[in-house]
């Protein structure tokens, strides 16, 4: 009987503990990850370990495969973190009230390229004319924003927007695109998986996409933002890196990023046209 009842007071006492160490709401961490699998997830492992440490609650990482799906949780507000390339980060700040805390550690020079067969025609993009282009998907910089963006003026057969880098260069390589959209950076990472010579760069936006951020949705109250941004900026070196961000440094400058995205709105509703659509003439409205 004192031992049942000892046994009793211990679970309490655990229990009472548990709770104490639990401080605050679950924060759900979100990132956009082209079919790595678990690839992803051991990417920021440590980092949750971390963060559910340092903030004393429960942390999970929730992954989406493509930028369609990125969105659909940043609309809800769903994720409580977001490790957001820039053109989703350019949404959420924006439309969804998102706060920037962070950069990420990108490629400082990111660049969107249109490339094409080697053995094309193509030699410019007005040569494009009343071809099928294969973008990325709402929320991709450099595969559905600056391509758009660069379009601009020219009547276009068809447009294929698909999920993934890879697609994009699939549909290229297959002819069901006489062009494709992607960034510089993913162009070199997925040409490698096509036999050499394949494609050629038709053309490369001269302009720089800033670096992603990490994002924190603003229904946290402020005194707990402050204090995740402080535990994100006491994140030991080699966490940081590995989940890619740089502490302790400045939010990217936006400004140019958020005008040509507001500019593709002008020439595209929130969702892109039917797949189907013949002839859509890139043109912004007055």
């Amino acid at each position: 009987m004192k031992l049942s009842r000892r046994l009793f007071l211990i679970t309490l006492v655990v229990q009472a503990c548990q709770n104490r160490s639990l401080k605050g709401e679950p924060l759900v961490i979100g990132t956009v990850s082209y079919n790595e699998g678990n690839e992803v997830l051991n990417q920021y492992e440590s980092f949750k370990h971390y963060l559910e440490q340092q903030t004393r609650s429960l942390v999970e990482l929730e992954p989406a495969f493509n930028e369609k799906k990125a969105l659909e949780r940043i609309r809800s507000q769903a994720w409580s973190l977001v490790f957001a390339p820039p053109g989703l980060a350019t949404i959420a700040m924006t439309k969804y009230q998102y706060i920037p805390l962070l950069p990420l550690d990108g490629i400082s020079n990111l660049r969107s390229v249109i490339v094409v067969r080697q053995d094309s025609s193509f030699q410019d993009l007005k040569s494009l004319s009343n071809q099928t282009i294969a973008l990325g998907e709402i929320g991709s910089a450099t595969g559905y924003y600056w391509p758009i963006f660069n379009l601009y003026g020219l009547t276009l057969g068809q447009i294929l927007f698909l999920s993934t880098p890879k697609s994009i260069l699939e549909s290229v390589a297959q002819g069901g695109a006489a062009a494709g959209a992607l960034s510089l950076e993913q162009f070199k990472t997925y040409q490698t998986q096509f036999p050499l010579g394949t494609f050629r760069i038709l053309f490369t936006d001269v302009h720089n996409v800033p670096p992603g951020v990490v994002l924190i949705v603003s229904t946290i109250p402020p005194q707990r933002r402050q204090e995740i941004l402080q535990i994100l900026n006491d994140t030991p070196s080699a966490i940081a890196n590995e989940a890619g961000f740089v502490p302790n440094s400045p939010v990217p400058d936006y400004q140019y990023m958020i005008s040509v995205v507001e500019r593709v709105r002008a020439i595209f509703p929130e969702t892109p046209p039917d797949l189907n659509n013949k002839n859509i003439r890139l043109f912004l409205s007055s």
